[in-house]
C-alpha cells in the first residue's frame, strides 16, 4: 500500500509515523516544502531568538518513512503533481497542509516559518526605541507582542486587535491584559486598514507610527483541496466524513487545520488526535475491520506571556471556556509540557 503525506507538521508528522507504525506494510512518503519540522507554537519564540523551533524532518520520521522536499500543485485520481513536474502515485493520501496567513500589505507574517524568519531579522535590526506592532487579539498576538516585549525590553510593543484576549474567560482573560501592562505593552482596541511608510492607519481612523509591524492573524488554508476539485466549506477545509476522509474521494484523508470539522479551531490539539484518528481508520480497513469515527475533544488553551509567565485555560470538551484557568510558573509548566509533548507525540505517533 502507497502512502502519500502532504505536510509535515504536527499533523502530517503525526499521520506518517502512526501509518508506518500501525498499517503492515505501508509504503509512506511526507512530501514538504521544507527539510525541517516546523513547531509553530514556538514562531513567536524564534521571532524574538529565544528558541530554535525547527528540526531536521528526518530526525522526525520513523525508519522506513521517505520524504520528498517540494510542493503538491494538485492531487489528482491516486496521483500527485509535484512543482518540479514530477507526480507520485497513492492508494491513500493524508492532506495535512495546516492553516495559512493573509497578511495585510505592508505587514510581516509571523504564522509561517518565512514570515517569522523576516521578522527574527528585522527585529533583531531594531534600534532602542523604535516600535514593534503586532495585529491580532488572539493566541498568535498575545504571545508574539508578549515575547518581543519580554526579550527586547528596549523597544516599544504596541498590540492591535479587536477584544484583546477574548478567547479567555474572565479571571484569565484579566490576567493576561495584566501581564501585557505589566511587560510594558500597549494594547489598543482597533484594527489596521493600511502600512505604509512606517505609519498604520487604524480603522478609528487615527495614525501611527511602526517601524516594523507584524500579522499575527491566521486564518484561512491553502488552496490545494479545492484546486483539486475536492469539496470544501466556506473556509477551503476539506467536507470530511465521521472517518476524516474527504467525501468526494474516500481515499484521501484529510487531518488538522485544514479538515472541515464542525466545531474545530487551528491548533495543535486538533492537529494530533485527528492525525491519530485518520490513521487508526486506514489501519482497520487494511485489517478488513470497520473504523471508528473521530471524536472531537478539546481540554486547553495555553497562552505564554514572556518567559515567565503563561495562563492555561481549560475548556470542556467541545472547547467552550471553564472558569478555571493555571497562572504564572505553574501555567509555564503547563506550557513547556505542550511544546514537548506535541513535537514528541509527532516524532513517536503515542498511543495504542
Amino acid at each position: 500500500m502507497k502512502v502519500v503525506v502532504v505536510g509535515a507538521g504536527y499533523a502530517g508528522t503525526f499521520a506518517a509515523n502512526r501509518v508506518a507504525k500501525k498499517v503492515r506494510g505501508a509504503e509512506v512518503t511526507v512530501v514538504n516544502a521544507r527539510p525541517e519540522f516546523v513547531e509553530r507554537i514556538r514562531l513567536h519564540q524564534r521571532i524574538a531568538g529565544t528558541a530554535a523551533a525547527a528540526t531536521p524532518l528526518t530526525s522526525m520520521l520513523r525508519a522506513g518513512v521517505a520524504s520528498r522536499i517540494g510542493t503538491v500543485e494538485k492531487i489528482g485520481d491516486g496521483t500527485v503533481l509535484l512543482d518540479d513536474g514530477e507526480s507520485l502515485g497513492f492508494d491513500h493520501l493524508f492532506l495535512a497542509v495546516g492553516s495559512t496567513v493573509r497578511p495585510l500589505a505592508g505587514t510581516v507574517p509571523v504564522g509561517t516559518w518565512e514570515g517569522a524568519e523576516r521578522a527574527r531579522t528585522a527585529l533583531a535590526a531594531l534600534p532602542a526605541g523604535s516600535t514593534v506592532t503586532v495585529v491580532g487579539g488572539g493566541p498568535t498576538g498575545i504571545e508574539t507582542a508578549a515575547e518581543v516585549a519580554d526579550a527586547r525590553p528596549g523597544v516599544r510593543v504596541r498590540l492591535i486587535g479587536s477584544s484583546v484576549a477574548a478567547c479567555l474567560s474572565g479571571g484569565a482573560r484579566q490576567r493576561a491584559l495584566a501581564a501585557l501592562s505589566r511587560l510594558g505593552v500597549e494594547v489598543v482596541d482597533d484594527g489596521v486598514e493600511e502600512a505604509a511608510d512606517g505609519v498604520l492607519r487604524l480603522r478609528s481612523g487615527r495614525e501611527v507610527p511602526s517601524a516594523l509591524t507584524l500579522w499575527a492573524i491566521v486564518e484561512g488554508v491553502p488552496e490545494l483541496a479545492a484546486r483539486s476539485g475536492l469539496d470544501v466549506d466556506a473556509e477551503g477545509r476539506v467536507v470530511v466524513d465521521a472517518y476524516l476522509r474527504s467525501v468526494t474521494d474516500q481515499r484521501i484523508f484529510a487531518v488538522g487545520d485544514c479538515a472541515g470539522v464542525a466545531g474545530s479551531r487551528f491548533g495543535c490539539q486538533t492537529a494530533a488526535p485527528q492525525a491519530r484518528a485518520a490513521a487508526d481508520a486506514l489501519a482497520r480497513l487494511a485489517e478488513g475491520r470497520e473504523p471508528e469515527p473521530y471524536a472531537l475533544r478539546y481540554v486547553a488553551r495555553c497562552v505564554s506571556l514572556g518567559r515567565k509567565d503563561a495562563v492555561a485555560q481549560f475548556t470542556h470538551p467541545d472547547d467552550s471556556l471553564k472558569e478555571s484557568y493555571l497562572k504564572g510558573g505553574t501555567a509555564v509548566a503547563f506550557k513547556r509540557i505542550v511544546y514537548t509533548g506535541t513535537k514528541y507525540g509527532s516524532r513517536k505517533a503515542i498511543g495504542a
